[in-house]
C-alpha cells in the first residue's frame, strides 16, 4: 500500500498555492517528498524547506506542468519525524525575478493525519 500525507496552502481566494506530499510505501523505509509550487519560480534554486528552526534542506524542481512546478526528492525519515513533532513548515522559493518568497504552513494537524487511519483507500487489480 502507498500512503500520501498532504499539506496544502491556499490563497485568500481559496485557490491552492502550494501542496506538499509525503509519500510512503508499506514495508519500505524510503520516504519521498513532492512539492507543488506556483509557476514562475526560478527553477535552478529549488525549494528550501525548514521545520521550525531545524536544519533546512533543498528539494530540486523535477518537472513543470501548465499550472505548477514540482520539486521532489527522497528524504530522510528524520524529516517526517520532525514534521510529526513540529509546529511550522517554512517554504522558501525564488521567483523568476530572483526575489525570495517565503511562506509557512502549520503542522498542528500533520501528525494526526500522518499516523491516523486513511481518509481514502483505493484498491486496483493489476493484470500481469
Amino acid at each position: 500500500m502507498v500512503c500520501r500525507t498532504s499539506i496544502t496552502g491556499t490563497f485568500a481566494t481559496g485557490q491552492q498555492a502550494v501542496r506538499l506530499d509525503i509519500i510512503e510505501r508499506e514495508g519500505d523505509d524510503i520516504k519521498r517528498l513532492q512539492l507543488f509550487a506556483p509557476v514562475g519560480m526560478y527553477l535552478p534554486a529549488g525549494v528550501k524547506i525548514t521545520v521550525d528552526q531545524r536544519t533546512p534542506f533543498q528539494a530540486p524542481y523535477n518537472w513543470c506542468l501548465t499550472n505548477a512546478c514540482i520539486a521532489a526528492r527522497v528524504i530522510d525519515p528524520k524529516l517526517v519525524r520532525e514534521m510529526d513533532l513540529g509546529r511550522t513548515l517554512r517554504l522558501e522559493f525564488v521567483d523568476s525575478n530572483l526575489v525570495s518568497l517565503t511562506t509557512s504552513l502549520p503542522l498542528a494537524q500533520f501528525a494526526s493525519a500522518h499516523k491516523g487511519a486513511p481518509a481514502q483507500t483505493f484498491e486496483q487489480e493489476i493484470d500481469e
